[in-house]
């Protein structure tokens, strides 16, 4: 089981890459670990492995259902969140990796052929599943990566990068088609939002503020947010309180008030009946 902290620290920091490969899998379970990973974006790829169960993953603004046996692909600096589906449980792995670990000065290889694949320039599902073109591909090589992790014996890093090549060229082969990526920088605009909450959600947030870190009107950011995300920024930020206050109670012994402090509610009464809003518990009672 991984610690929530930990988690959240892999999209900022490559220290969590061991044995100096950038590459590595985390094994998670929603509900059990944690009730969601909200929105956030990260430079790393990754690649969402579904084992069991089933759950919904959103990516760039669009809902996707998944279940045992779906693998999302993840580009870099691609907005994402996962979440429970009903009163499913869900078990996956996260396989984060650099995509930079394929560059090399001796060849233009990632610059001629994986770079705009990286960068989002080329057509390609996000989520690959039975009869999608590509899918047999990435399962066996994620499989195999699972097996040669598991035991790590020899060089066996140079087996993990081995297999990602492989996995890459038969992607980059089957995906060649160019895309239009306005819509995708129109998002890109929100992405400084993103990560102030990301990594500010337990300070005073104004939509005002959030409009000109997005370089836009107040009116024109909360009706290009609820666009593209579904949700007004209001409740999104709400929302991401809400889930990092659930992860507070079973993580520590923080009392509701310092909790709900901490995550970005000035109000306790007001937090109380959001929370149960939101899990049909209270604080107490998700936390007992």
């Amino acid at each position: 089981m991984i610690n929530i902290s930990e988690y959240q620290a892999i999209h900022e920091n490559k220290s969590h890459f061991d044995y100096n490969i950038p590459y590595n899998t985390y094994p998670c379970t929603i509900p059990l670990d944690f009730d969601s990973v909200p929105l956030h974006w990260h430079e790393d790829a990754e690649f969402i492995y579904i084992k069991k169960g089933a759950g919904i993953i959103v990516i760039d603004g669009r809902e996707h259902q998944v279940s045992a046996g779906d693998i999302a692909f993840i580009l870099p600096s691609t907005v994402h969140g996962i979440y429970q589906f009903e009163n499913e449980s869900m078990e996956y792995e996260n396989i984060i990796f650099d995509s930079k670990m394929f560059s090399s000065t001796l060849d233009d290889f990632y610059d001629s052929f994986l770079l705009p694949f990286f960068e989002s320039a080329v057509e390609i599902p996000v989520i690959f599943r039975p009869g999608v073109t590509g899918y047999e591909s990435i399962k066996r090589y994620l499989d195999s990566n699972d097996n040669i992790s598991s035991h790590r014996e020899g060089a066996w890093g140079l087996a993990i990068k081995g297999n990602m090549y492989l996995l890459l060229f038969n992607l980059v082969t089957i995906y060649e088609q160019q895309i239009d990526t306005s819509t995708k920088k129109k998002i890109d605009k929100l992405k400084p939002v993103i990560k102030h909450v990301e990594l500010h959600y337990g300070e005073p947030t104004t939509v005002e503020e959030m409009a000109k870190l997005a370089g836009f009107s107040e009116s024109h950011f909360m009706r290009f947010f609820k666009e593209a995300f579904g949700v007004s920024f209001v409740t999104y930020l709400n929302d991401y309180r809400l889930s990092m206050a659930a992860r507070l109670l079973l993580s520590t012994e923080d009392s509701v008030l310092n909790i709900s402090q901490q995550v970005g509610f000035e109000n306790l009464s007001h937090f109380n009946r959001q929370f149960k809003k939101k899990y049909s518990k209270t604080p107490r009672e998700y936390r007992s």
